[in-house]
């Protein structure tokens, strides 16, 4: 920057440069021969500066504003700009209840990035130009106070008070772009012809960025085997779809929220339980004591007991023993420990089995006033039609397994953007002749948060229509499956999302409805905060840091409980057919979180775990007889994408969905179908390009519970027939307000 002297010890900034070396040269050469002002070293406080242009020349007072069209103060000026900032800010924290945050979400994003803009216009002011040493040192006191305020006018982290999440919001694009202005002022102040290579660099920026956007947004459409098509009379995701946020580079959204990684625990540990339920324990420091924290067994504690709002976790903490272990003695766990905490000193781990043993599990006869098999329970006045397939040539006896891994919050491109290992895996599990992989394009979410889309999947309705309703395990449980589910979150579906619609609280819906439950090790207060807000972004299920329990990824430990679910229940079936004995297939569901939080960057943590869950899945064999689902209730609704961008609208709407179908189950579909004179196409092939909700996949949960012999109502709405060609939302039962894929008018 060139400065000129006025008194003796002051510099002051020249404005305006001229263009070219030269006249630049000519210009601060002709400045500086002119006489400073005779009164000068009487006004020493009152700062001059000297503005040039190609048009004029003018000397003003360095506390008024620079331009020869707007002489305002600048302090006023500033201030002016501090009262949009407060008066945006404060309107951005607007709140309410889950449907007027939708509703008015553009209008708070909107009055967030105002309120950005006009404290990067203060900033700007602060270090662009000359100001009083106490204008500068009382404008930043001021911003300062102001934030203080503002933060403890509201911090909160729920829909109804969301301040805190608007300041995380504000800072991630408050300050990079500051960073930016920032540069490019030093950059324009100290290198000549600047503008010139700066515009020269925003082109070819912008021509990178164009070129890059138009692959992105064919990556958009793209999936594992195939890609979304436009045909003609199908639904199109409406708007301007553009993936701006695909310019971001992975974790860039957190990368201030620290490392991704868990830090392991200082000592190694050890340990297992037999056969007999003896835990053996091996500590790498033998000097340490040694404690085991017995878990309670939460899978019979009824609805009353699992209400996360009034203190699940700190039930579940106060039901925790803590014992003494001792290589000395056998440690035997008792029959309905399902999981502990081994301690060591500062570290610990966690150590599950399958209590009772599979092979001691007991036949479960379901009670007579809620047993699903009965068309009583479902207050209907006729046995619907139903059709046996075990006539059917080459068709498989043994009722198929099911496997579901519910990824809360990602969208079909989301899935894509940061599993990408688990993508390639998905991939290679199509093999046809073995396994088919069927994937849903215009896969549709019918509410906007996980509360109506896994109603729609577990219920096959968002309002229940009877009381006690029984989510789709408890239907698998009552046709002979063992059933297990895991909640990696401290969490229990039912209670949180149908508990209100059972008669009494009373009422065990896990007892009922599965054989294994694993919930307690994630309430742990390590991962799952016993005070303050569980819930927050630093800690907690939906936190936007790695999130980790005693050196791992939470959800390591619940793929730990899932493989040994796998491992005992496959074994004992196969010992089972050995003896020519009935088989009691399985169901098992498994809900992974890493997806749901603001930046969208912590689920890049669960690629490997789950990559190797689905390679392992491949090379077993056992997807030849299992049907494997990777799905999600909804894209992410929250976060930069989301509040900006048509595109993360649209992700919002169309979560991922993927089906690994056995060969003899894919070709049973084909055949029937045209048996039935229905469609001639392919119903999987068929599907891939329909619009399909929740709903359907309720059904095809039904359709493989009661196989062989299904209800042919349930089979038409389910995945495994073909959905109606150009289906619009109203007849998907997707309300008109939600609706994102419409049919475009003809011409």
């Amino acid at each position: 920057m060139s400065y000129l002297r006025s008194s003796p010890g002051e510099s002051l900034p020249l404005y305006n440069r001229v263009n070219s070396n030269s006249s630049s040269r000519a210009s601060t050469s002709t400045l500086e021969t002119q006489p400073a002002s005779p009164d000068s070293s009487t006004r020493g406080s009152t700062d001059l500066y000297y503005e040039v242009s190609s048009k004029h020349r003018k000397v003003v007072s360095n506390n008024e504003w620079s331009s020869p069209f707007l002489h305002i103060p600048k302090p006023a000026f500033t201030a002016g700009l501090l009262a949009i900032f407060t008066t945006s800010y404060l309107l951005s924290l607007q709140g309410g209840d889950l449907v007027y945050i939708n509703e008015h979400l553009g209008i708070i994003g909107a009055e967030l990035l105002l309120s950005i803009i006009s404290l990067t216009a203060v900033t700007v002011t602060l270090y662009a130009s000359r100001l009083r040493s106490n204008t500068r040192q009382g404008t930043l006191l001021a911003i300062s106070f102001i934030f203080a305020v503002l933060y403890c006018y509201d911090n909160g982290e729920r829909f109804e008070r969301h301040g805190f999440y608007n300041l995380l919001v504000f800072f991630v694009i408050f300050i990079p772009l500051n960073l930016a202005i920032a540069l490019f002022y030093v950059l324009w102040c100290r290198i000549d012809n600047f503008l010139a290579y700066f515009f020269i660099s925003l082109a070819v920026g912008g021509i990178s960025a164009c070129v890059s956007l138009v692959n992105y947004r064919r990556l958009f459409d793209r999936g594992t085997l195939g890609v979304f098509q436009y045909t003609p009379g199908e639904c199109q995701w409406t708007g301007r779809n553009i993936p701006y946020m695909d310019l971001l580079p992975a974790g860039a959204q957190n990368f201030w929220a620290g490392s991704m990684y868990c830090r392991p625990e200082s000592q190694k540990i050890k340990a297992a339980v037999d056969g007999n339920g003896v835990l053996r324990v091996a500590c790498e420091s033998e000097d340490k004591d040694v404690f085991v924290d017995v878990l309670p067994e939460t899978r019979e504690w009824p609805l009353n007991d699992k209400n996360i709002w009034t203190g699940f976790n700190h039930l579940i903490l106060k039901e925790v023993v803590r014992l003494p272990y001792s290589s000395s003695r056998p440690f035997v766990l008792n029959e309905t420990t399902q999981a502990v905490v081994v301690r060591c000193g500062s570290s610990s781990t966690i150590v599950t089995r399958l209590s009772p043993p599979v092979a001691k599990l007991p036949a479960y006869v379901p009670p007579s006033d809620s047993d699903t098999r009965s068309s009583d329970s479902f207050n209907s006045t006729q046995r619907p039609a139903r059709f046996n397939a075990s006539g059917a040539p080459q068709m498989q006896l043994q009722r198929p397994n099911v496997v579901y891994l519910m990824l809360d919050a990602v969208s079909h491109r989301q899935f894509y953007r940061r599993l990408p290992k688990s993508a390639q895996v998905l991939k290679t599990i199509h093999s046809p002749g073995s396994q088919r992989l069927v994937e849903l394009y215009r896969y549709h979410s019918v509410g906007y948060s996980t509360d109506n889309n896994t109603k729609a999947a577990y219920l096959g309705e968002i309002y229940p229509s009877h009381p006690n309703p029984l989510p789709i395990w408890a239907y698998y449980r009552d046709r002979g499956y063992v059933t297990a589910r895991i909640e990696d979150s401290c969490d229990d579906w039912t209670k949180k999302y149908i508990g209100s619609d059972f008669e009494s609280q009373e009422y065990s819906v896990g007892n009922r409805s599965l054989d294994y439950e694993l919930t307690s090790p994630f309430c742990m207060p390590e991962y799952f905060p016993n005070v303050g807000n569980a819930y927050g972004n630093f800690k907690g299920p939906n936190s936007m840091v790695a999130r980790c329990l005693y050196g791992r990824y939470v959800h390591d430990w619940a793929f730990d409980y899932l493989y040994q679910l796998r491992s005992e229940l496959r074994e004992h079936r196969a010992k089972q057919l050995a003896h020519q004995k009935d088989a009691r297939p399985y169901m098992i569901s498994a809900t992974f979180l890493e997806g749901h939080e603001g930046t969208g960057e912590v689920l890049r943590t669960l690629d490997d775990s789950l990559a190797a869950f689905l390679k392992s899945m491949r090379d077993s064999g056992e997807l030849n007889d299992t049907v494997l689902i990777v799905g999600a209730d909804h894209g992410l609704h929250m976060g930069l994408n989301f509040a900006f961008f048509q595109s993360g609208r649209i992700e919002h709407k169309n979560p991922f969905f993927a089906m690994s179908v056995p060969e003899w189950l894919y070709e049973f579909s084909e055949k029937y179908q045209n048996e039935q004179g229905l469609e001639a196409a392919s119903p999987f092939a068929a599907n891939e390009q329909r619009l399909v909700t929740p709903f359907e996949t309720y059904h095809t949960f039904r359709v493989l519970a009661d196989w062989p012999e299904f209800e042919t109502d349930s089979w038409k709405r389910s995945l495994f027939a073909t959905q109606k060609a150009g289906r619009t939302c109203e007849e998907a039962g997707i309300g008109a307000n939600f609706c994102m894929c419409k049919i475009p008018a003809t011409v």
